[in-house]
């Protein structure tokens, strides 16, 4: 008892009551869980409970007293210091209140232990990645399905650049750390490398922590961690969506093997049909793909300020999505109508959005002759 009191006020555990004391017992508080709490609902970390192993460490998934499903993360050991520390605590404040449809909710942690574990909500239907790079998978991840993700996950972009109470810059944003639920809504996850920026900054110097393939070319440059970083990063998720290839793959040939350079390079010159993921099944090249690919090559500028901000990506993805909506009037649109509400607005001429917010999808017969997955409602 006496050791776990010891992690809990080295790993900032009375710092975390006094902040939660302060902020009145808000409803969107961190919980601070026991060990036995997370040990009972691991079945004290049984390997079967395993749902994913990363650079920081272990996702296990858990099931609380209540019966709420939850992912678990153990970090690796390391040394940390008072700043991190502190940091710690004000990250995990700030991620328990954020409050966005597109964006995994951070319930609390546990500071009993030598590194502090963290307690998410739990989504089930795998990741991003798994469904553009799995044959099998991919076969039923079509085009209108791949464009609402990509919008949804631009929203939540968007809302941590610029609507969350301290703006949030991801850092680390890739197919791997975008969630999907059983009804393929988008759910940005692992604030792991994220970093909070106070309000009158717009840079950061740091050291280079990115994904390779992913890596803002100006920020490997300067070191200076900027909004757009996250947006060069989703430049990369967007062809990623559009191709069905990996960001980076020296299985390749050498001139195809960085995906956002080859994909540019056949912008370019003309060829993107070649390019793009053959699980789409496409005659032709639909307006709606063209139009993504240019944003994609907006996102993808070298130099940060030719390009667009999120909240102006997220804004442009609606309207491809508010325009797919007219040609096709099964296809339903997706829309944060309470979190989401900064931005919508902005769009509320463009579509009327639906009640339920569930893409519908069918066939499109100038697109593909492919029958589309049907997304069930319960949203």
């Amino acid at each position: 008892m006496m050791l776990r009191e010891n992690f809990f006020k080295q790993n900032g555990g009375i710092m975390l009551q006094q902040r939660i004391s302060r902020d009145g017992g808000s409803h969107d508080q961190a919980k601070v869980f026991t060990i036995e709490e997370l040990k009972r609902a691991t079945n004290n970390y049984d390997e079967s409970r395993i749902i994913g192993k990363g650079g920081y460490g272990t996702v296990y998934k858990g099931v609380l007293s209540d019966n709420i499903i939850v992912a678990i993360k153990r970090s690796k050991l390391g040394d940390q210091t008072q700043a991190q520390i502190e940091q710690f605590i004000n990250e995990v404040v700030i991620l328990s209140q954020i409050n966005h449809r597109n964006v995994v909710k951070l319930f609390g942690c546990c500071l009993e232990t030598e590194i502090p574990l963290l307690v998410y909500e739990f989504i089930p239907n795998g990741t991003l990645s798994d469904h553009i790079h799995n044959k099998g998978k991919s076969l039923a991840f079509t085009w209108d399905i791949r464009l609402r993700i990509a919008t949804e996950t631009a929203e939540a972009l968007s809302y941590l650049h610029s609507a969350a109470s301290v703006p949030i810059i991801h850092r680390d944003v890739k197919p791997m750390n975008i969630l999907l639920d059983d009804n393929y809504v988008a759910k940005v996850a692992d604030f792991g490398a994220s970093k909070l920026i106070p309000i009158d900054q717009i840079e950061l110097a740091t050291i280079v922590q990115v994904t390779l393939g992913y890596l803002d070319p100006e920020y490997l440059q300067t070191n200076q961690l900027t909004y757009k970083s996250d947006v060069y990063s989703f430049g990369v998720v967007l062809v990623e969506l559009l191709t069905g290839k990996k960001a980076l793959s020296f299985d390749r040939p050498e001139t195809e093997s960085n995906l956002a350079i080859y994909f540019l390079y056949s912008l370019k010159e003309g060829r993107l049909f070649q390019v793009l993921d053959e699980n789409l099944l496409l005659n032709d090249v639909p307006s709606e793909i063209i139009q993504v690919s240019k944003l994609a090559e907006r996102c993808l500028r070298v130099k940060s300020d030719e390009r667009p901000t999120m909240k102006e990506v997220a804004i442009e993805l609606q309207r491809i999505l508010a325009s797919m909506v007219q040609k096709y009037p099964w296809v339903q649109s997706s829309s944060n109508e309470d979190e989401g509400e900064y931005l919508l607005k902005e769009l509320t001429n463009d579509y009327e959005r639906t009640n339920d917010g569930n893409v519908s999808s069918s066939t499109f017969d100038t697109m593909s002759k492919h029958t589309m997955l049907p997304i069930a409602s319960g949203r």
